[in-house]
């Protein structure tokens, strides 16, 4: 979806940040949309929902910075920034996601973000954030900025992280931090409109993935992750 409205000038005559929000709940996006255009010095040019709108809406509307959901149908948002890397370079992107896990922050600033911020965010702190990004700065939410640093000093095996959790699918890992944060059975199915006994399957699965025996070990192994 595409704005093409004239561009509003910002106070001091100079163009609007022009954003592109990509995320695939489309209540999020109306949500979002609304708070940033209160702002003149924003302009949305556009939305996607998924990895493969949101690679040529990138390319084609050449936005000053994407607002970049991490989780979506086709790849994430990580996915988004691989692919348009090399035709668009100069655009930069904000992660904004419910996650704050730690192998969610690690991988899409890994892939080329600029910034990670959580969706508690308020509307004038996400419009300082993107004003931000688009100038250089790299943004984190506080506690987001520790896992960055600690990956850099090696305090987090990413590498070790990343190939245990490529074992698991999406859904499994979704399960996997719920139950780890201390979710009963019945609680994550609630949360992610599923079985109780899809729930335990999945942890099933988990366990035998990851070599682990038991709800106690999986929470150990993932707080040791810094995951939950």
């Amino acid at each position: 979806m595409t704005d093409d409205r004239p561009p509003t000038a910002r106070p001091g005559g100079s163009a609007p940040l022009r954003v592109l929000i990509v995320d695939d709940h489309a209540m999020f996006r109306t949500g979002v949309r609304a708070e940033l255009e209160k702002d003149p010095r924003l302009q949305v040019v556009g939305e996607a929902e998924d990895v493969d709108s949101a690679v040529p809406a990138v390319v084609e509307l050449r936005p000053d910075v994407v607002l970049l959901d991490v989780h979506m149908p086709g790849g994430g948002g990580a996915e988004v920034i691989r692919r348009v890397d090399r035709t668009a370079p100069d655009v930069r992107f904000l992660a904004l996601s419910v996650s704050d896990a730690a192998e969610d922050v690690i991988g899409v600033i890994r892939a080329g973000a600029r910034g990670y911020v959580t969706k508690n965010i308020s509307g004038s702190e996400l419009v300082d954030a993107l004003h931000r990004v688009a100038s250089g700065d790299a943004v984190f939410s506080p506690r987001l900025a520790g896992f960055v640093l600690d990956a850099f000093a090696g305090t987090i095996e990413v590498a070790q992280v990343d190939e245990d959790l490529d074992r698991l699918t999406e859904r499994e890992r979704e399960v996997m931090r719920l139950i780890a944060r201390g979710y009963a059975y019945k609680e994550v199915a609630k949360e992610l409109f599923i079985s109780v006994k899809t729930v335990e399957t999945h942890v099933s699965s988990v366990l035998r993935k990851l070599q682990l025996s038991s709800r106690h070990e999986l929470t150990k192994w993932a707080s040791d992750r810094r995951l939950i």
